[in-house]
């Protein structure tokens, strides 16, 4: 496997984000309620991931090494004020009930951990294909989380009624130790992925 593929490939199962190296939990938690949200939250993740890597590592020979968190900061505060700018405007409903979730992307572990562990260092487009392989890692823990909570726990995907009008919502599933009991899940069937992956017995660690 050449390395561009190799770095794409180990964001979605080997490194995922979520489920393995386990950084940005508690908006995931937090927002993954229902499916809308997962997906607002996962659209605007991917886009400050994706940029931000992009311009570090464009700029990454002339950035000076003793204010290189600074800039890190200014430049995802920057993509992620633009995020909430247009979701202010043309989604207001979804930017209401993502809430204070949105504008702390720029803070969120994953975009600077691995603008940091990864962007700094490499060029750009090993850059934007590790911001993509990172973010499809992402969006299949988060939005699959917010199926299962909202379809158990309120018996919709997207709002649309699925579950027969006889089933009975699971507000467990809503509510944070819910959250928290899908996550264990997820994590554990991210383990198993891997384990197939690499097609052989999972010893842990990353």
């Amino acid at each position: 496997m050449n390395k561009a593929l190799s770095i794409f490939l180990r964001g979605i199962v080997i490194e995922n984000p979520l489920a393995i190296i386990m950084i940005g939990l508690c908006s995931s938690v937090a927002v993954t309620t229902s499916v809308a949200n997962g997906i607002g939250m996962t659209a605007g993740m991917v886009f400050v991931l994706l940029c931000s890597e992009l311009i570090i590592s464009l700029f990454r020979k002339v950035i000076p090494g003793n204010i290189r968190m600074p800039i890190f900061i200014v430049v995802i505060a920057a993509f992620t004020t633009m995020v909430d700018i247009i979701m202010q405007a043309y989604f207001p409903d979804l930017s209401e009930a993502m809430g204070v979730f949105i504008p702390l992307i720029v803070v969120n572990c994953i975009i600077m951990g691995r603008v940091e562990a990864f962007a700094s260092r490499e060029n750009a487009g090993h850059a934007v294909l590790d911001a993509l392989g990172m973010g499809v890692g992402y969006a299949w823990v988060l939005i699959g989380m917010s199926v299962v909570r909202e379809l158990l726990g309120n018996g919709t995907i997207l709002g649309f009624q699925i579950m027969p009008e006889s089933y009975q919502p699971v507000l467990f599933f809503v509510l944070p130790p819910g959250g928290f009991l899908v996550f264990a899940l997820f994590i554990a069937l991210n383990i198993a992925l891997k384990k197939l992956w690499l097609g052989q017995d999972y010893k842990g660690g990353k």
